[in-house]
């Protein structure tokens, strides 16, 4: 087991409703490993959000203990959370929540503004995280002047340009298109693990939560299980899940992606099977995501569901006559 980053124990969260009393978190224990993403899912109103905000130090525990990099966060006073969250934390919201008269370039410097950087120093930075995420040439440009998905990779640049060893992300994909949101997924996965941050991502989506390293499931404010995906394949992932997505894996799908693996079927193929039997989008860049052992990165087909078996057919029956 690695080194903690996170540590949860016995949380709760009580509010007042005239005379009632609501818990929004009934008694929660996790870890977090450094380097992780991590995945919390749940349905609305099952307490992912009132935890991320927790763990944040957005919100007050009624009772319960939350340690962030080896800190006591419940006991901090807000002017400590504060500097806390300027010194460790980093966060991306679904809302992108950039100043509109700003350019990207200020918008991702801003957060270093607050710690105290020299201007020259901010810019480069800025400017260096601007490129990681595929946005140079739009330094100058006003939220206004670009789309959801890039709005949202300057969103990420400016959570990562302090170097948080932490990053909270609050349904960062809900206000993208599918194509999109497979896109800044890939790209978050890619930079946290590259940095080796810790990534807590909340969503609604059990599809989209299949892609961290370990996924946390939420309801009614405990925690009915916590999957560890390390190591699992893809379609291993998404069979954990799949009873909650609306459908699983049959033998018949296994079936075919096993045939698969050994004859080459392209990516985009076993993805739209997949996607098929789960009732999620099927995308090019899910079948790149997937990435499923031993099948080879091929051009992509225009092969559909129906067609597949016959694509896996012909490709039996080629690699039989060699």
């Amino acid at each position: 087991m690695g080194e903690s980053v996170i540590r949860v124990r016995d949380l709760y969260k009580i509010y007042r409703v005239g005379n009632n009393k609501v818990r929004a978190l009934n008694g929660v224990d996790f870890e977090i490993e450094k380097g992780e993403f991590c995945c919390i899912v749940g349905t609305s109103g099952s307490g992912k959000s009132t935890l991320l905000n927790m763990m944040a130090g957005l919100e007050k525990p009624t009772k319960g203990q939350i340690v962030i990099a080896g800190e006591h966060i419940e006991k901090k006073s807000e002017s400590q959370l504060v500097l806390f969250r300027q010194a460790h934390v980093g966060f991306i919201f679904q809302s992108y929540n950039l100043l509109p008269n700003m350019t990207a370039l200020e918008n991702v410097a801003m957060p270093l503004t607050f710690q105290g950087v020299d201007k020259q120093i901010r810019e480069l930075r800025a400017k260096r995280m601007l490129k990681l995420v595929g946005l140079e040439k739009y330094s100058k440009h006003r939220p206004g002047q670009m789309s959801g998905g890039q709005q949202q990779r300057v969103g990420i640049a400016r959570a990562l340009v302090v170097e948080p060893e932490i990053v909270f992300a609050d349904e960062p994909t809900g206000n993208l298109d599918s194509n999109t949101t497979m896109e800044v997924l890939q790209l978050i996965r890619k930079i946290v693990h590259e940095k080796g941050q810790t990534m807590v991502m909340v969503t609604h989506d059990n599809y989209l939560a299949s892609f961290g390293d370990r996924v946390i499931h939420i309801r009614d404010g405990k925690i009915l299980r916590i999957d560890d995906n390390r190591g699992k394949s893809m379609e291993e992932r998404l069979g954990n899940g799949g009873n909650e997505m609306g459908g699983t894996l049959d033998g018949a799908t296994l079936e075919m992606l096993d045939a698969a693996k050994t004859t080459g079927v392209s990516n985009t193929a076993v993805a739209a099977e997949i996607s098929n039997a789960l009732n999620v989008p099927a995308t090019a860049e899910a079948a790149e995501i997937s990435n499923i052992p031993g099948v080879p990165k091929v051009p992509q087909t225009q092969a559909s569901p129906s067609g597949l078996w016959e694509e896996v057919a012909a490709a039996q029956k080629a690699s039989d006559d060699k």
